[in-house]
């Protein structure tokens, strides 16, 4: 899959969720085959005060990823850009967040209620970038105002090199089902590469997700979390046909401690273990005495506790 004159080495992408996809948990998915992935939301207002923490959420320790900004402003998000470009292989904009401290700022997919903003803000970034710049947006503000194929045409306009779709509203936030008929209608209005997004919990959903809606890629989400293997699997059925099992638990809780260890290895043992809890809690999701080994993960203070924790996930199996 190409975006721009960037050659991706598949089109099976990470999708840059926020508190989750830190540069740990995208080093565990590239390695199982993630062609891209996004930094987590990155504030272009915070860029032009020089946040340090905002620049921690655009390490990318070289793996191919974007920088995904968001902001209200035009200037503000132009002036984000050039460092936003230091560290990605290209700039994304969000213009699919829901959550209400984003759009009650008029950020994120509030945009999506204010088209000739948004295609503002889209020139602004492409007018100073000297990278391909992206748009990831929702079916619209709600099912009333389905305008994903038009912010996709005025996208493409501004001169955005891709964009992709997440089929829900901003109303429905995760619920229900993710539309890909609104997808499908914003292939046959744009030209540019187009990203599928919603509800691929296994590699056939990718496959159909791409067979109904024609889009050139597929972002992986919520699917992913505890089971960053999705990728390999996505990958073996796309290209080779081939229908790959989830790892047994063994296998799984190797992965997980590989992911805790990172986490502890870039945060420190105290807030990297806060943070593991809930990806540790995803990995031993489904297993056996699953609802008992949560409780454990959620007390445990140590890396050394965690370790052992999830080496009784996978005894308790036996």
């Amino acid at each position: 899959m190409k975006i721009g004159n960037i050659e991706l080495k598949n089109n099976i992408i990470l999708a840059p969720m926020a508190g989750v996809a830190d540069l740990p948990f995208r080093i565990v998915c590239h390695e199982f085959g993630a062609g891209l992935s996004y930094t987590e939301m990155v504030s272009a207002k915070a860029l032009s005060f020089e946040n340090k923490k905002t620049y921690k959420l655009m390490n990318t320790e070289n793996l191919p990823t974007a920088v995904q900004l968001f902001g209200s402003d035009p200037e503000t998000v132009a002036a984000a850009v050039p460092e936003a470009e230091k560290r990605g292989l290209f700039l994304d904009i969000n213009m699919g967040c829901p959550a209400p401290k984003i759009t009650g700022n008029g950020e994120g997919s509030a945009l999506m209620k204010d088209l000739g903003r948004a295609g503002a803000i889209i020139e602004a970034a492409v007018s100073v970038a000297t990278k391909p710049v992206t748009v990831k947006m929702r079916a619209g503000w709600d099912e009333e105002h389905i305008n994903a194929p038009e912010l996709a045409r005025i996208a493409e306009k501004a001169g955005a090199a891709a964009v992709t779709v997440h089929g829900r509203t901003r109303q429905q936030f995760y619920s229900g089902r993710s539309s890909r008929d609104v997808i499908r209608r914003v292939r046959e209005e744009i030209s540019i590469p187009l990203i599928a997004n919603g509800d691929v919990s296994e590699p056939d959903d990718a496959l159909s997700l791409l067979n109904d809606t024609g889009a050139n890629g597929v972002m992986v989400g919520r699917g992913c979390q505890g089971r960053p293997w999705i990728f390999a699997r996505i990958e073996a059925l796309l290209e080779r046909g081939e229908a790959m099992p989830d790892p047994p638990a063994e296998e799984r809780m190797k992965v997980a401690l590989r992911h805790i260890n990172l986490i502890v290895e870039y945060k420190g043992e105290h807030i990297g273990i806060l943070e593991a809890r809930k990806h540790a809690a995803w990995y031993i999701h489904g297993l056996h005495g699953a609802a008992a080994l949560r409780n454990d993960i959620n007390s445990a203070v140590t890396l050394e506790k965690m370790t052992e924790i999830l080496q009784k996930a996978i005894d308790v199996q036996s």
